[in-house]
């Protein structure tokens, strides 16, 4: 059901110990379940107990702050866990453009977790035993280009290298989408277990019909310590182990690459530091290898200083300049200009929120909207003023192969 501000009834929350489940993926009844799970860890729901689309416009995440605080603040929680995560839990999608429509909040009628050896099951309201439906393939795949054409984005990419370096702006992240379309309707659950065998280092999410795996963490906070993962800067895998190395080498000493990493951090490091009594990050970054790409990472740690809450710090941070640009208001415009798409939840934020202000959330990267036989794909690179356009629409192809690998297996 929808639920809206100020109009909301007190939701009884039950939260009690369990043993292990096993595969957490595996225990989704339906095909349109919440997930946010990564190393066999985490948290994933089913039903809802209250869900609301959250307004656009810059006041967003203030409302769907108010709008939290009014759900969990008159819910009636009974947690015998009392963890990060436990109790009244919310997860979340919040479009890339702030204009844009499509945000959501949702309470699940049943969350099952797991974290650090134990496991746990929150109830809200007298939530019936669900029928599991059995996991179906969605057949034969075929493939259709998006808003624009490989050689349409290309000549995007191009514009937007000249801009560029006529010194209009520093970098901008541009995306592109492919459309995938079915035989039979897409379960979200086959995706799912799919994404998080294959890559199981990344964050494997499903909100309101938005899938993917992300390695992106924009930020997770328990208690007031918080930490984030910063990647900009990307190669393909190579052939084999030697090209692996070589391709990882060739990264780490890449002008550009290395150029677009500093300006992520630099981002980072200017939104978090008034929010914290302390923060860390690194002089160097470090390389992250995944099945199909390589990634520049920077491991960011901090303590926050004034108790905010996992929302108000994702409010601060997004966009970062890892999916949008530097400097971030133009790279905006010029996204809106050149794109030719709405991006909807694709590098947005995405994740989860208790009661407690604790909760984990990523940058939807690597993902898709998932609707019926339907389903919108999205990658994207960050365009530099040397940027080539078939390198960057390779790029943009090897990051499409994530989610086509979970689509036909």
């Amino acid at each position: 059901m929808s639920v809206a501000l100020g109009t909301t009834r007190p939701l009884p929350v039950r939260t009690t110990p369990v043993g292990d489940p096993g595969d957490l993926l595996a225990s989704l009844p339906h095909t349109a379940p919440y997930a946010w799970v990564r190393n066999g860890e985490g948290l994933v729901g089913w039903g809802e107990a209250a869900r609301v689309a959250v307004p656009p416009g810059p006041g967003r995440f203030a409302w769907a702050r108010k709008w939290l605080a009014t759900v969990f603040g008159e819910a009636q929680v009974d947690d015998s866990v009392r963890t990060p995560g436990s109790g009244a839990v919310a997860f979340g999608s919040f479009t890339f453009d702030e204009d844009a429509h499509g945000s959501v909040l949702v309470v699940p009628r049943a969350v099952l977790a797991r974290r650090g050896g134990r496991a746990w099951l929150t109830t809200v309201g007298e939530s019936p035993l669900e029928r599991f439906t059995p996991i179906r393939d969605p057949g034969r795949i075929s493939y259709g280009d998006g808003s624009l054409s490989a050689p349409e984005w290309e000549h995007v990419v191009a514009q937007a290298a000249k801009r560029i370096r006529e010194g209009e702006l520093e970098k901008v992240v541009l995306a592109r989408d492919l459309v995938a379309t079915a035989e039979r309707p897409i379960d979200v659950r086959l995706l799912l277990s799919r994404l998080s065998a294959r890559y199981p280092e990344c964050y494997t999410f499903s909100v309101a019909g938005l899938v993917g795996a992300t390695p992106e963490l924009l930020i997770r906070r328990t208690g007031q310590e918080i930490e984030s993962l910063v990647l900009a800067g990307t190669t393909p895998r190579g052939t084999g182990p030697a090209d692996d190395l070589a391709r990882g080498a060739a990264l780490l000493a890449s002008a550009k690459d290395r150029h677009e990493h500093e300006c992520a951090i630099a981002s980072v490091r200017q939104t978090l530091a008034p929010l914290c009594s302390s923060l860390t990050t690194p002089d160097e970054p470090e390389l992250l290898m995944l099945p199909n790409v390589q990634h520049l990472a920077s491991h960011v740690t901090g303590r926050l200083a004034d108790g905010a809450s996992v929302l108000d710090v994702v409010a601060a941070m997004h966009p970062t300049a890892a999916v949008g640009g530097t400097p971030t208001s133009t790279a905006i415009q010029v996204i809106r200009e050149l794109e030719g798409m709405d991006r909807a939840g694709y590098a947005g934020p995405v994740g989860w929120i208790d009661a407690h202000g604790d909760g984990e959330w990523g940058i939807a990267l690597r993902s898709g909207l998932v609707q019926g036989r339907r389903a919108r794909l999205f990658a994207g690179g960050g365009i530099m003023g040397d940027s080539d356009p078939a390198a960057e629409l390779a790029e943009a192809q090897a990051k499409f192969r994530v989610m086509q690998y979970a689509l036909e297996g």
